[in-house]
């Protein structure tokens, strides 16, 4: 539902106002909160703008053309909103962010100033400060090919093609022991090689931190145990008892993705191509700078 802007419109040439700004942020794992700078709650759209959030948002710069809307919301850190836990465990990276103009007093007339999402977000004093940047932010991004000698595809994604569901490149395990947040000692994932998870990714599923994950960076076995260092903590309250799943890991090569994955038809790099020095290269007898073909 849009609103009723031609009310608002109406609404607002009057001179005397009971308009306010509520806004919507959507996360990646579909929960949604609302708040609004009015002093009592509204509801539209299925969703709850709480009052009692203390959510402020500074002007929102738009402009025609290209140019980048933007904002920033601040508020306070609120065990039943947007905690700092949250915050450390990136659950409000990405998320989708709506804003409205509303008159309050008859909330179907309003207009939505703002649709993006929440890009760098920081937080101090018991308060977040997060930045919000429009639609247009994603025209920003590099476009193109890059060419390389490893792969550039994401394993699993378009490029790639390869079904991370094959059986015996991930498992599931639950964690029998957990060190600085980074360090975890697994039981159940009993697939015999070590390293296999190197470079892979650790997907929480049940306890505080599901949906939360972070990359491997060391797989080992130790005393028929799985070992695995991750690169960053995962925060969001991970423990003892909690299930999580392993995927395997690629190194980007052409011959983990020929050897391990049996994929190379899909290997978006280019193994054979030349280094920064190669003009300055000549043919030598006897060794492998010979002339001859790279292969």
């Amino acid at each position: 539902m849009s609103g009723d802007k031609q009310g608002l419109h109406n609404h607002l040439q009057r001179g005397l106002t009971t308009t306010c700004r509520c806004w919507a942020i959507r996360r990646s794992d579909r929960q949604e909160f609302g708040f609004t700078d009015h002093d009592m709650e509204l509801s539209f759209e299925g969703i709850t703008f709480k009052a009692s959030t203390g959510l402020t948002a500074t002007a929102i710069e738009q402009a025609t053309g290209l140019s980048i809307d933007n904002s920033e919301a601040m508020g306070a850190l609120s065990d039943a909103a947007v905690t700092e836990n949250d915050i450390e465990a990136g659950r409000f990276d990405g998320a989708e962010v709506r804003a409205w103009l509303v008159n309050w007093a008859a909330p179907d007339q309003r207009m939505l100033q703002f649709r993006g999402s929440i890009g760098e977000m920081r937080r101090a004093g018991g308060a977040f400060h997060a930045e919000l940047r429009g639609l247009t932010d994603l025209l920003n991004q590099p476009m193109g090919r890059v060419y390389q000698k490893p792969c550039t595809a994401v394993l699993g994604d378009g490029s790639c093609k390869f079904s991370l569901g094959t059986p015996g490149y991930w498992a599931e395990a639950e964690v029998t022991e957990l060190t600085a947040g980074s360090i975890l000692q697994l039981k159940g994932a009993t697939f015999p090689v070590p390293g296999w998870f190197k470079r892979g990714r650790l997907d929480v599923v049940s306890g505080r931190a599901t949906g939360l994950w972070a990359a491997i960076k060391m797989d080992e076995i130790i005393l028929g145990g799985r070992c695995i260092s991750l690169w960053s903590d995962i925060g969001g309250g991970l423990a003892v008892g909690d299930q999580v799943r392993l995927t395997a890991g690629c190194d980007k090569s052409m011959s983990n993705c020929w050897e391990k994955f049996n994929n190379f038809i899909n290997f978006q790099g280019f193994p054979d191509l030349p280094g920064e020095d190669w003009v300055m290269a000549v043919p030598k007898q006897g060794n492998s700078n010979n002339g001859g073909s790279r292969r």
